[in-house]
C-alpha cells in the first residue's frame, strides 16, 4: 500500500505579457455587457458597452495554480484558479492538509467541508475545488493515468463541445457573422447572452427576443441554440420573453432567475416549453437535489472549479442520472470539467462548454491546454490533468505568502 504525505501546499501566481495588449486597447472592437442581477439599481448598472478605444488591456496577465507536494516528490497541480480562493486555500485550509495522505482524497474533502462553517459555499468551496482538483492531478501522476480514466471512463474518443459567445458584440452584423462561423466549426451548438433584463423595460425584452430570433435565422432550424441570463431576470420577465421566444425553440435558456428562486424556477419551468438550465452558482449537493426533484431544470451546469471539484461534480452526476437531468458543467475553466465529462455516460454529461473569447486567454500560460478542434476536445492522454506551464510566456512566479 502507498502511502503519501503532504508537506508542502503552495499557490503560485504566475505573471507574463498580456498577448492581447496593443496600445492598451482590445483588438477585436466594442464587447458585450452582460446583463447583471444588480441591473435594477441605477447607480450600480454599468455601461451596455464598452468602445475599443476606453477598454484598456492590461500590459500583463497574472493567473494563479495550486501545487501540493508529497513527501517522495509526487505532486498535484491544477489551475488557473482565482486569487481569492487561493488566499482561502493557504489561511484556511492548509494546516488541515498537511501530514495528510495525499490519496485520501474523499477523506480530505469531507474533512475540508466540516473544518470551517462557511466551506459549503462561495470562496471556501471554490478553494475546496481547487484542493480536490489538485489532489486528483496528484493520483494521475502517481499512477500515470489521465483522471477521467481513474474514474472509470473511456467510452468516447472525443467530447462534443459547445460555442459560448460571452463577449461577442450583439449589433446585427457581428451576430450572423460569429453565429454562421461557429456554425462551421462543427460546434455542438451555440450559447448567447443577454444584455438586457427587467430594468430595459419593453425596449429590453424586445431586444432580448430579437437576438433569439436573429441567432436561428442565421444558423437555421437544426442548430442547437441557447441563451443566458445570468441570473438577471425576474419571473414576470422571463415569462414574457419565454412566450415570445418559444417560436425560434431555444434548446435552454440559463440562469434566468437567482440561483435559490427555486419556487419561481418551478413556477417558470410549468409556463413554458423552453428547457430551463441552471447550476453554476450551486455549491451544495442538497441544493442540486432541491431543484431535480421539483423538476425545475432540465440541464444542471454546477461547476467543478467551485461546486467541490471532481470529487463533488461526481456525486451530482449522479444525482442528475437519478433523475433523468442532463449534467453540463458550467465552463469557468476546461480540465476538472472536460475529464468528468469523459468518465459520464453521453447521456448524462453529452458535452462540454467552451467560452470561445475567454479560455485562450484563461490558460494562456499552459503548454498545451485543451481546445476544441473542429467542434469537440480530443480525449486528454497525459497523466493526471496533463497540466503544463509554457516557461517561455512566464516572466515571474511568485509565491502567495499564507500565515
Amino acid at each position: 500500500m502507498r502511502n503519501l504525505r503532504i508537506v508542502d501546499v503552495e499557490v503560485h501566481r504566475i505573471t507574463g505579457p498580456n498577448p492581447r495588449y496593443s496600445e492598451g486597447a482590445h483588438p477585436e472592437g466594442d464587447r458585450q455587457r452582460q446583463v447583471q442581477a444588480v441591473d435594477l439599481y441605477d447607480d450600480a448598472r454599468s455601461p451596455r458597452r464598452v468602445p475599443a478605444a476606453e477598454a484598456r488591456e492590461p500590459r500583463t496577465i497574472s493567473l494563479c495554480y495550486l501545487r501540493i507536494v508529497a513527501d517522495d516528490g509526487a505532486f498535484g497541480f491544477y489551475g488557473p484558479i482565482d486569487e481569492l480562493p487561493g488566499r482561502v486555500v493557504l489561511d484556511v485550509y492548509r494546516e488541515l492538509l498537511i501530514g495528510q495522505d495525499a490519496l485520501a482524497s474523499s477523506t480530505i474533502w469531507d474533512q475540508l467541508e466540516r473544518i470551517d462553517r462557511h466551506s459549503r459555499h462561495g470562496l471556501h468551496k471554490a478553494a475546496i475545488s481547487a484542493i480536490d482538483n489538485a489532489l486528483w492531478d496528484l493520483r494521475g501522476r502517481v499512477f500515470d493515468a489521465p483522471v477521467w480514466q481513474l474514474l472509470g471512463g473511456g467510452s468516447r474518443r472525443s467530447i462534443p463541445a459547445y460555442a459560448s459567445m460571452l463577449g461577442t458584440p450583439l449589433d446585427a452584423e457581428t451576430i450572423v457573422s460569429r453565429a454562421t462561423a461557429v456554425q462551421a466549426e462543427g460546434f455542438a451548438g451555440q450559447k448567447w447572452f443577454f444584455e438586457h433584463g427587467p430594468a430595459s423595460g419593453p425596449e429590453g425584452l424586445a431586444a432580448s427576443v430579437d437576438l433569439v430570433r436573429q441567432v436561428r435565422e442565421a444558423v437555421g432550424d437544426d442548430e442547437p441554440i441557447m441563451f443566458d441570463a445570468y441570473h438577471g431576470w425576474d419571473l414576470p420577465f422571463a415569462r414574457a420573453w419565454a412566450q415570445r421566444a418559444e417560436q425560434y425553440r431555444p434548446d435552454w435558456l440559463e440562469e434566468a432567475l437567482l440561483p435559490n428562486r427555486h419556487a419561481a424556477f418551478a413556477e417558470l419551468r410549468r409556463s413554458t416549453s423552453i428547457p430551463l438550465a441552471t447550476g453554476e452558482h450551486v455549491y451544495d449537493r442538497q441544493e442540486v437535489l432541491d431543484l431535480l426533484r421539483d423538476g425545475s431544470i432540465q440541464v444542471l451546469q454546477t461547476d467543478p472549479e467551485w461546486c467541490g471539484g471532481v470529487t463533488e461534480l461526481t456525486r451530482m452526476a449522479a444525482l442528475a442520472e437519478t433523475f433523468g437531468v442532463a449534467l453540463i458543467p458550467h465552463g469557468h475553466g476546461v480540465h476538472a470539467a472536460l475529464h468528468v465529462i469523459a468518465s459520464q455516460s453521453p447521456e448524462v454529461c453529452p458535452k462540454a462548454e467552451y467560452l470561445l473569447r475567454h479560455m485562450p486567454w484563461r490558460h494562456h500560460f499552459e503548454a498545451d491546454a485543451p481546445a476544441p478542434v473542429g467542434g469537440a476536445f480530443a480525449l486528454p492522454t497525459e497523466p493526471g490533468f496533463g497540466i503544463e506551464l509554457d516557461e517561455s510566456k512566464i516572466e515571474r512566479d511568485e509565491l502567495l505568502p499564507f500565515g
